[in-house]
């Protein structure tokens, strides 16, 4: 932590000060940094262009790395949403007496000092400050080193907002992208109060192996969708299309396609819009067999060993023939991650089971994973996707970032 340490002794001095920002003072903050991203675009994409001259198209990162003007305009947004939502901070969850006639009250709280590890993903930098600025928050960022020049950019311009409003700027710091960064955050107790991870299961491992500080793990997702026995078939199109071809570079896009083997003549029609896209699929042998001659030849391989387990974060497929429900929840819990799961079925106690078996933090039904996603849950933005089970679970937002406290008010009672 040499190096670092008057850093995290200004974040956790500002955190304090945070506390006595009214929730309008907040929300009046982040309305003004909309409006600074909205002005920004030239300075905050020529940032980013230099970053992505450095990385080139053919990095799978490449897209999470991009910043555009709809993207900013898009985050603008979501700045703005956050600024409209309560913060829970002060919520009363729960008030009782005691029978001695202590009055007992249990309030969230902020946690304090939030630090935040990820890749290349400039906007994961206004959705981490937007949140934890909200909810009382400062925040220790550390980006990658992909990114560095967005991030800088970003940074500067929330502390010219802060400024301007005469806030603390140290409410927020982003650290080198450095290992002897990293370091410092996963130890750094006493300053920081927890640690999130973003990014692949390389990074989560690593932070979660090597942390002293508390941990919340945001997930890799590993994610499959299920076409049952009793599946529609446009409506399996349409999710299996959007799940896989939205964005390929995200944890919530689909990787694996289990269709059940009664269906598997349905296979080259549910993957047709998947072509058009150019997506790769390797798939078991039966399956392999049914979509010969149905499916470009050029992008039809035989499913690996590693093909169940891969997270592909880009236009490549698994596919997999299950004879039932049963194999198919064996597969997820074998191959998956935790983080977003479909099935696609008719079928309402197929479903119901389904949901009730399948071990995941969001479990869909006729419905595409990709919609695990803060903003689309309704929280405005998202700290991360969180895949344990301890503390929160699913899309992140401004509850997930608090803990709460007992606050208990006597009259001169004592123990016995």
């Amino acid at each position: 932590m040499e190096g670092y340490s008057d850093i995290f002794e200004k974040v956790k001095n500002a955190s304090r000060g945070l506390v006595s920002l009214s929730d309008d003072r907040r929300s009046g903050v982040l309305r003004s940094l909309a409006d600074a991203v909205d002005n920004a675009h030239d300075d905050l994409l020529s940032a980013n262009r230099r970053d992505l001259d450095r990385m080139g198209e053919e990095n799978l990162l490449y897209d999470r790395l991009k910043l555009t003007s709809e993207r900013l305009k898009s985050i603008a947004y979501d700045i703005r949403h956050v600024a409209g939502l309560t913060s829970p901070v002060g919520d009363v969850i729960e008030k009782r007496t005691l029978p001695n006639g202590l009055c007992l009250r249990r309030v969230m709280v902020p946690f304090g000092v939030v630090g935040v590890i990820y890749e290349a993903r400039p906007n994961v930098t206004f959705d981490v400050f937007s949140l934890c600025f909200k909810s009382g928050n400062a925040c220790l960022l550390k980006g990658g080193a992909d990114a560095i020049e967005s991030n800088s950019a970003i940074i500067s311009l929330i502390h010219g907002v802060l400024s301007a409003e005469g806030i603390d700027t140290s409410v927020v710091e982003l650290l080198p992208s450095t290992h002897d960064a990293t370091a410092a955050l996963l130890n750094a107790v006493g300053y920081v109060d927890v640690c999130i991870p973003r990014g692949g299961r390389r990074l989560i491992d690593f932070v979660r192996d090597n942390a002293r500080v508390p941990v919340i793990e945001t997930g890799a997702g590993v994610v499959s969708a299920y076409f049952d026995k009793d599946a529609d078939v446009e409506i399996g199109c349409d999710i299996i299309a959007n799940a896989k071809t939205r964005r390929v570079s995200v944890c919530n896009a689909l990787d694996t396609l289990l269709i059940h083997r009664s269906r598997l003549s349905d296979l080259p029609a549910l993957c047709s819009r998947l072509a058009e896209n150019n997506v790769e699929i390797y798939a078991d042998p039966e399956a392999f067999e049914v979509l010969a001659g149905k499916y470009p030849n050029a992008i039809l391989m035989k499913a690996g060993k590693d093909t169940y387990s891969t997270e592909w974060m880009d236009y490549k497929m698994g596919v997999r023939t299950v004879d039932n429900l049963d194999v198919a929840i064996w597969h997820i819990a074998r191959y998956g991650s935790g983080h977003s799961e479909c099935i696609i079925t008719e079928n309402e106690s197929t479903a119901d089971r389904f949901q009730r078996e399948v071990d995941a933090s969001c479990i869909y039904v006729n419905a595409p994973t990709s919609f695990t996603d803060g903003a689309q849950f309704g929280l405005g933005a998202e700290i991360g996707i969180s895949t344990q089970k301890l503390g929160p679970r699913g899309p992140m937002g401004l509850r997930e970032i608090c803990t709460y406290r007992y606050l208990i008010n006597g009259h001169g009672q004592t123990r016995p």
